[in-house]
């Protein structure tokens, strides 16, 4: 009786202690803030707006050995399972009575994962129809497809501006041609995406290509940074307070090409010409304590470059300030 009366009592217990377990409320796990960040200079406002977080494989990453890019990667505490982790990245610029964009993000060119620059543009506080503007450093399916959606432009009060070689290397039938057969489908594939992205541009006559001899455009300065694109430029602007240069993709990893700055990424289409680009710049961006604006740094990617010998680099992001 006694064993009866006590397997009763544990049998109470343990359907008591599973009632309460099971409705116990859960707690939802949250998704991120909306990704974009104000950055003021002087009446200009500088906005980060991210489009999305990607993975690259080291092995993308040319020069260096998998012990060197481990090393690097432990120092700076990136190393992740996926790959080396980058922001894909666009900038908006409010000058007082004008809205420009900088790249605009990759849409779904890239895939699911990317494509948030136009819904944490209008959560910033801006709509699409405000931005004026758009300059794009280069034509690559991360900064030009965000500017369109099905066919329909995101920005339908933009003119888009882009170099002439960016423009005749992608849209002139002829460069198929001069490209190696291996390259010739992935460079086909390239241009379907870039033609869809500029259409409604195009057929609104909304596209402007500036010269390699131009020099400035009001108070944004053109500034070539080829090898990685043939055309691909940054853009320097010019304010009371601090210029801003929007480096474009003259860097893709925050730890491995500022460590080793002669490392190349297999996305470079001259990658001798994409290294002296980039020596020549970080050592004039480091010299000069200047901010730039990356659209592959770590979000915002807003900061400096800095360097103790010229040889190596580091990058210093700015602070969060409200």
């Amino acid at each position: 009786m006694t064993t009866f009366k006590s397997l009763f009592i544990t049998l109470a217990l343990s359907t008591t202690a599973f009632t309460t377990q099971a409705t116990e409320p859960t707690i939802t796990q949250q998704k991120q803030v909306a990704g974009y960040y104000h950055h003021q200079i002087g009446n200009t406002q500088i906005t980060a707006l991210l489009d999305g977080t990607n993975y690259l494989n080291p092995s993308l990453f040319k020069g260096l050995s998998d012990t060197e890019k481990t090393d690097i990667l432990k120092k700076y505490a990136a190393i992740n399972d996926k790959g080396i982790q980058t922001s894909v990245n666009a900038f908006l610029i409010h000058t007082g009575n004008k809205l420009i964009m900088v790249d605009s993000g990759a849409s779904s060119c890239n895939g699911g994962h990317l494509g948030s620059t136009y819904n944490n543009l209008k959560a910033s506080g801006y709509q699409p129809m405000q931005v004026n503007d758009i300059y794009l450093t280069h034509l690559h399916p991360d900064h030009v497809c965000g500017i369109s959606n099905n066919g329909v432009a995101n920005y339908p009060n933009a003119t888009l501006h882009i170099s002439k070689t960016e423009y005749d290397y992608w849209l002139n039938p002829n460069t198929l041609s001069k490209l190696p057969k291996e390259s010739q489908e992935k460079f086909l594939s390239t241009v379907e995406k870039i033609k869809a992205a500029l259409a409604p541009y195009e057929k609104a006559q909304k596209v402007k290509v500036f010269s390699d001899k131009s020099l400035a455009f009001g108070y944004i300065q053109f500034k070539p940074a080829f090898g990685h694109t043939p055309g691909h430029y940054s853009f320097k602007l010019k304010t009371e307070g601090q210029d801003v240069v929007f480096i474009g993709d003259i860097v893709h990893s925050h730890s491995l090409q500022f460590e080793q700055p002669k490392t190349t990424v297999d996305f470079d289409i001259d990658s001798k010409t994409a290294v002296e680009t980039r020596l020549k710049h970080f050592s004039e961006y480091a010299k000069e304590g200047q901010l730039i604006a990356a659209p592959h740094l770590p979000f915002p990617g807003l900061g400096h470059i800095y360097s103790k010998d010229g040889k190596s680099y580091q990058w210093i992001p700015v602070h969060f300030k409200d």
